[in-house]
């Protein structure tokens, strides 16, 4: 850890998306580091029986993902087992290449251990990335794609760019993510209605047999999110991802007014998000959480409502590699205080 902090110090000096190009040039380049790489994997990669669940058909070794927006060009994911993770989603992939959204577009607020972004969905096309997830699938733990629309595709083309997204990369993923929640693609939020994520998943679901997953806004209003969630369930989804980047900018001092807020100023808009969705659909669906992470407490009180995932970012940039683990780690010690064997007793405990 005092090793990290020494590297955040020296990082955390340059522009963070500059600083996360060099995260980019450690992780990308796994086989000139591999030494290091398969060091760390043996350090931060927690194997534990307790930890080990079987969701939707798909076996997870721990229960602690990456969520999307790390890895928007496949280039990074056949390390980040070195992290600890126990499944990594990438993307957002469009099915063209976009530059994203102007720059600065990437902000931190270290005082506050959060980020704000307007990316874009900036990434390289699904072309030239599924030829890179080909070369590495089946990958080691569960790989989700995270998939969008094109900045330039009308809303009433949208569906288009989903479908031509599941159609590529059926073969090479296990599950999918359906992102209509974004902040920083004009007009995407728009699309979280019943008769999109109808039609939408009325053409996906027979494309593949795979989990398809509906990560949703937490600044959606309460009743309206219920009701595309019911929707999306009567319509063959596998389960929701609560929560995306929030546009409530009230939450951050400083913010921008632009983009979305990620970090631990958006932990309890988060939990209350996701608490009063699981209330309603624990156990009708799948559900993920996500949304200001940092510790395995909070992790913990996720998966006590209902979760039976849960996925970091931000908090990575701010804690280091060593996070995961220590959140895996502080699962099992919270699971043996409350007398529970298995991870799958602690889901939806205090339901």
């Amino acid at each position: 850890m005092l090793n990290y902090q020494m590297l955040k110090s020296l990082l955390f000096k340059l522009d963070p998306e500059n600083a996360h190009n060099v995260a980019e040039f450690f992780l990308k380049n796994y086989l000139l580091f591999f030494p290091v790489i398969n060091y760390m994997t043996q350090k931060n990669f927690i194997t534990d029986p307790r930890l080990e669940q079987e969701v939707d058909g798909i076996t997870y070794l721990n229960p602690v993902g990456l969520a999307a927006g790390f890895d928007k060009n496949a280039t990074m994911f056949p390390s980040l087992p070195a992290l600890g993770f126990g499944f990594v989603e990438i993307g957002t992939f469009t099915p063209l290449p976009q530059k994203g959204n102007d720059k600065p577009r990437l902000f931190r607020f270290p005082e506050a251990n959060s980020l704000q972004n307007a990316m874009g969905f900036n990434n390289d096309g699904m072309e030239k990335i599924a030829r890179r997830v080909k070369k590495r699938y089946p990958f080691a733990i569960p790989l989700g794609i995270n998939i969008g629309k094109n900045k330039v595709t009308e809303a009433d083309k949208a569906i288009d760019d989903y479908v031509r997204l599941t159609e590529k990369f059926k073969e090479t993923s296990d599950f999918f993510i359906i992102n209509i929640s974004s902040p920083n693609t004009p007009g995407l939020r728009d699309l979280q209605n019943e008769g999109f994520i109808k039609e939408l998943l009325g053409r996906m679901r027979p494309l593949t047999p795979k989990p398809i997953y509906l990560k949703i806004a937490p600044d959606l209003d309460l009743e309206t999110a219920k009701a595309l969630i019911g929707a999306a369930i009567d319509s063959g989804v596998s389960g929701v991802i609560a929560n995306n980047t929030s546009n409530d900018y009230s939450l951050l001092e400083n913010a921008k007014d632009f983009g979305g807020i990620s970090g631990e100023v958006i932990r309890e808009k988060s939990f209350a998000f996701f608490d009063a969705i699981a209330a309603e659909f624990y156990k009708k669906t799948t559900l993920i959480s996500v949304g200001g992470i940092a510790s395995a407490e909070e992790a913990y009180r996720r998966i006590k409502a209902g979760a039976s995932l849960v996925e970091v970012y931000s908090a990575l940039i701010f804690k280091g590699p060593s996070l995961v683990k220590s959140i895996n780690e502080g699962l099992l010690d919270l699971m043996e205080k409350d007398g529970f064997t298995h991870i799958s007793q602690a889901v939806g405990a205090a339901r």
